[in-house]
């Protein structure tokens, strides 16, 4: 009997083994599809006008996704713990008129204005954090909330105003259009951010640890992983990078109101699904969600140029969502199938 047991288990835990590793393949394969979709894409519209791929349209680009890619960095490590933030457009929103305020009306350096727009994105996913891991609120609740309520502080506070780019210091305002060797500084602290994040999330236990909650929340805590402290990062950190979203945009666009990010957050989820990061947590990297940002942007730039219909173009955009939930889940059920078999048996 034991030697009829003995090579059941070993194959089940095979198969369980090649289900995992065609799942990582499929991560990979997922990021190879992206960069096709995206040269695919490119050469299409470049053929049908060839200005797409003028200096200036590709500056436009990378300064389009770099906020973007900014905020789906943070929004990453939020969904890989099974979490959401839905409110990152409306901190984004309060950080770039604070920061703006500070400038304009207070004078304050340059230099305390940013500190100050990043602490009050810190601030706000703080309170995101605090209602997910004390108060049990689930996050998409929570984050909804809060979306209304940090959305309604800076129209409260804004008053119907606006801050125009007169009202700014002339540098912060260079800032947002500079660029060093052709590339757009914003693009450049958007990768900086994204190497950072992706380095934490690979290389650090702390990082690693984000996967296992988001695989597992009760096994995480069992094995002694500090899940609300790892929660309470994932959050701050998705603020912080909000505010700094809110920072860049005030710089790149001079001109400021209470409706700065509205919606932001619909494209921010989509591009993180969109790159692959799970939305039912535990896989995914930030690099393919920034690849999906790119992908995001590059649809919005060249669908107009194409002749599709706006309708379309969020038609387009909600498909792809489906599409990755779907092949996510599919894969997550084959593998969660294999892994039962495997322990049944043993």
């Amino acid at each position: 009997m034991t030697t009829t047991t003995a090579p059941t288990t070993t194959a089940a835990r095979a198969e369980g083994a090649v289900w995992a590793r065609r799942f990582r393949a499929l991560l990979g394969a997922r990021i190879f599809g992206l960069v096709l979709g995206l040269a695919i894409l490119v050469a299409v519209t470049t053929a049908m006008n060839p200005r797409f791929l003028s200096t200036q349209s590709l500056r436009d680009l990378l300064l389009a996704a770099s906020i973007t890619v900014l905020l789906a960095a943070g929004m990453t490590m939020v969904v890989l713990t099974k979490g959401i933030d839905l409110s990152v457009g409306a901190v984004l929103g309060l950080s770039a008129f604070g920061t703006a305020t500070l400038l304009s009306e207070y004078g304050v350096a340059m230099p305390v204005a940013v500190v100050a727009g990043i602490a009050m994105g810190a601030a706000c996913g703080a309170v995101n954090g605090a209602l997910v891991t004390l108060g049990g609120v689930p996050p998409l609740v929570a984050t909804l909330g809060t979306l209304y309520i940090f959305r309604g502080i800076v129209y409260f506070w804004a008053g119907g105003s606006r801050i125009n780019a007169s009202d700014m210091p002339r540098a912060f305002l260079d800032f947002g259009s500079g660029r060093v060797l052709g590339v757009p500084y914003l693009a450049l602290i958007a990768l900086a951010v994204a190497v950072v994040v992706g380095l934490y999330l690979s290389r650090y236990r702390a990082g690693r640890d984000l996967y296992a909650i988001g695989s597992s929340p009760e096994a995480a805590r069992l094995a002694g992983i500090p899940a609300t402290r790892r929660l309470m990062t994932a959050y701050v950190t998705a603020g912080a990078l909000a505010g700094l979203g809110g920072i860049l945009y005030a710089a790149r666009y001079g001109t400021v109101d209470a409706s700065a990010g509205t919606g932001l957050e619909l494209d921010i989820v989509a591009a993180v699904v969109v790159g692959g990061v799970a939305i039912f947590g535990g896989s995914g990297t930030v690099l393919g969600a920034a690849l999906g940002a790119l992908l995001l942007t590059v649809i919005s730039n060249a669908l107009p140029t194409l002749g599709i219909d706006q309708f379309w173009q969020r038609a387009i955009v909600g498909a792809l969502i489906i599409g990755a939930i779907a092949l996510d889940r599919l894969v997550a059920l084959r593998v969660a199938i294999s892994l039962r078999k495997a322990h049944h048996v043993g």
